[in-house]
């Protein structure tokens, strides 16, 4: 089953600000979450409701949770591991 990819507003514009070849590099991970929602590299945050996932790539993380009942994965932050984490939802 492949899962539809959903950014939010946040995520699209942090992504739009990096470097080409960094922006390149993150939509490929992006992509694959259609694929494979919780890869083995993942990991889930805890104390985040409804649940975050996490998967690196290079410098930047990715959060995302997913929904199973309409086969959507929503990738609300993209960052350095500094500021990603500060004012998370839930």
């Amino acid at each position: 089953m492949r899962y539809r990819i959903e950014l939010v507003p946040e995520a699209g514009k942090s992504l739009a600000g990096l470097h080409p070849k960094q922006r390149q590099q993150i939509a490929r991970k992006i992509d694959a979450l259609a694929e494979s929602p919780r890869p083995a590299n993942c990991k889930k945050l805890i104390g985040s409701d409804p649940p975050l996932y996490r998967i690196v790539s290079g410098d930047y993380r990715i959060l995302y949770s997913v929904r199973d009942e309409d086969s959507a994965v929503l990738v609300v932050r993209v960052g350095g591991r500094k500021s990603l984490y500060r004012r998370l939802p839930g």
